[in-house]
């Protein structure tokens, strides 16, 4: 014996309360998700223009370090905005919030870079054990970042 779809759903009362919630909420949804993917867009494009390597012409040549690094780095921006969308309370506070982690991101490839000599070098050249150690450091301060952006 089928099941009628209404009773599946629920009576039609709940449904409309459903459906103007999602009308009511979607826009901001919307919103929230295209501030927090653009800023990830941004955050990893000025990452790519701060590194001495150009991270796409290694990769398109097979440079296996290179996409670590590169994955590790949008990973590391992508976390903290996460829970930054996840905590917020509204548009602006994304952005501001969310500009805060990824600067934070941002300094993580730079202090990494001085205490390892010659990082875009080694990344250039391949070497897997520095996109390692960086990819481990952006994604242990995204964890932090996030989790102390989400309070």
């Amino acid at each position: 014996m089928a099941i009628p779809f209404v009773l599946f759903l629920g009576e039609g009362r709940k449904m409309s309360g459903v459906f103007s919630s999602l009308a009511a909420g979607l826009p901001y949804l919307i919103a929230h998700f295209a501030a927090s993917l653009g800023m990830l867009l941004i955050g990893t494009l000025i990452y790519m223009r701060i590194t001495a390597h150009d991270e796409m012409k290694l990769i398109r040549e097979g440079n296996a370090a290179a996409a670590l690094s590169l994955a590790g780095a949008v990973l590391g921006l992508a976390i903290p905005l996460a829970f930054c969308l996840a905590a917020s309370v509204g548009l602006l506070d994304i952005l501001i919030w969310g500009t805060v982690t990824l600067l934070i991101q941002i300094l993580v490839f730079r202090l990494t870079d001085l205490m390892v000599r010659n990082l875009s070098k080694r990344i250039e050249a391949g070497e897997i054990g520095a996109a390692t150690l960086l990819v481990s450091m952006k994604l242990s301060v995204a964890a932090l970042n996030a989790a102390a952006v989400s309070g």
